[in-house]
């Protein structure tokens, strides 16, 4: 992937190794530890759950939540290669969806892209880097340990540039979902005590959706910048294949929960990138409605 033609964004911060949580300073509040969170995360994985489901980095987020809250810390250094293709892909996310909104009459609200290390706090919880990725819509934010990326090739069987891309595609499509309301009717739905997990269910449909908002941002991109090259939508694919609630609760436990599920099977991931991907299109991308995922 010739991902360094890719504009930069600003909206990068930087809080790895600066003593910095990120949200809400050191951590206090009653929020768990860090050995806390690690015991919730093993035990999430053992029962086939999502390590932020259990974390509350979804069903944490209330109305009373303010947005967009400003991240203390740094912008990454220039010569920070990782931080610099993190700044490219974020770029290209803001170029693409920023034309798309202006489409449709809107603004697009960039996120800020935290870069942590370790452990960090968001406005939806704390968080270690074993939770992997994630979007926090409380503070409007993804949130990044890119040691992530080394575990995916190294644990996972995904990895390449354009896999990495992939997976911040996805955190930035939540953003939009919750720009556009999708985030709220979900969370709704669990506020009614709607079971909303499971195969099927609307936690399901949710992550289906970014999958496939990341793919319609890899097609746009890839018309304006002509940056994909042999072998990179094969590795994004291998990734969408590698986190499907199907194989990850099978190398976790031995056999496959459909009542745990999070975020779609692997087959499912992979035809969702693919439908957003080969479309283009934002339209394409309603899983809520569609009759099989």
């Amino acid at each position: 992937m010739k991902w360094r033609g890719g504009q930069r964004s600003d909206n990068v911060v930087d809080v790895r190794g600066s003593g910095r949580r990120g949200f809400g300073g050191g951590g206090g509040g009653g929020k768990l530890g860090l050995g806390g969170i690690a015991v919730v995360v093993v035990l999430s994985l053992l029962l086939g759950k999502n390590p932020l489901e259990m974390l509350g980095l979804v069903s944490q987020v209330t109305e009373g939540m303010s947005p967009a809250e400003q991240q203390q810390g740094v912008p990454p250094p220039a010569n920070d290669e990782g931080a610099d293709f993190v700044r490219a892909i974020l770029g290209e996310t803001e170029a693409v969806w920023g034309e798309i909104f202006q489409q449709t009459g809107r603004q697009y609200e960039q996120p800020k892209l935290i870069l942590f290390s370790g452990g960090v706090d968001s406005a939806c919880g704390s968080a270690t880097s074993a939770s992997g990725p994630f979007y926090c819509p409380g503070d409007h934010q993804v949130y990044l340990d890119m040691s992530f990326f080394q575990d995916m090739q190294r644990r996972l069987g995904g990895g390449g540039d354009f896999a990495y891309a992939y997976v911040i595609a996805h955190e930035v499509g939540h953003h939009v979902q919750t720009l556009l309301g999708v985030s709220a009717k979900v969370n709704e739905a669990r506020r009614r005590g709607q079971n909303v997990q499971g195969d099927g269910g609307l936690l399901v449909r949710q992550e289906l959706q970014a999958d496939c908002l990341a793919g319609v941002w890899a097609n746009r991109s890839e018309k304006k910048l002509q940056w994909l090259e042999s072998g990179d939508v094969e590795e994004a694919l291998n990734t969408a294949t590698a986190i499907g609630d199907d194989r990850l609760q099978k190398q976790l436990q031995g056999h496959v929960v459909p009542d745990a599920f999070s975020h779609g099977t692997s087959e499912q991931r992979v035809r969702w990138f693919r439908a957003g991907f080969e479309s283009g299109d934002p339209n394409a991308c309603d899983t809520f409605k569609a009759g099989r995922l």
